[in-house]
């Protein structure tokens, strides 16, 4: 087996959206290289679940880390894709999205103007 990357796991974060299949950590570091982030175009026909799913896991990130810079680590470049370059964004400079170390930061202002839902106290599902 190959040797694994180094990757930080984000103890107590929650793993996934509950009664769905959106996941927000991954278990263990891709034999074949960290996976490149992007910034993945949303578009209207988008379903309520998978909006919930983006605001379920802001709401996890602003609960851990709030607005301060963070690592990757576990967490799952599909979900962080659908949020990146607007709610997330680099934390670093330069940034390497291809690392599980690349910092990253969740910018509030937008966030809170796109899911205002994810900064209440308890985030109901």
């Amino acid at each position: 087996m190959a040797k694994l990357e180094p990757m930080t796991k984000h103890r107590g974060f929650p793993s996934g959206l509950p009664g769905t299949g959106f996941q927000f950590t991954i278990r263990r570091a891709n034999p074949k290289g960290c996976t490149k982030l992007f910034e993945r175009r949303r578009f209207n026909d988008r379903t309520s679940t998978e909006k919930m799913a983006d605001a379920a896991f802001i709401h996890a990130i602003w609960h851990m880390f709030g607005d301060e810079p963070f690592e990757r680590g576990n967490l799952d470049a599909g979900r962080i894709c659908w949020l990146f370059g607007r709610e997330i964004v680099p934390g670093e400079t330069p940034f390497d999205p291809q690392s599980y170390e690349a910092l990253l930061r969740l910018d509030e202002d937008v966030a809170r103007k796109t899911y205002p839902e994810a900064f209440v106290d308890v985030f109901e599902v």
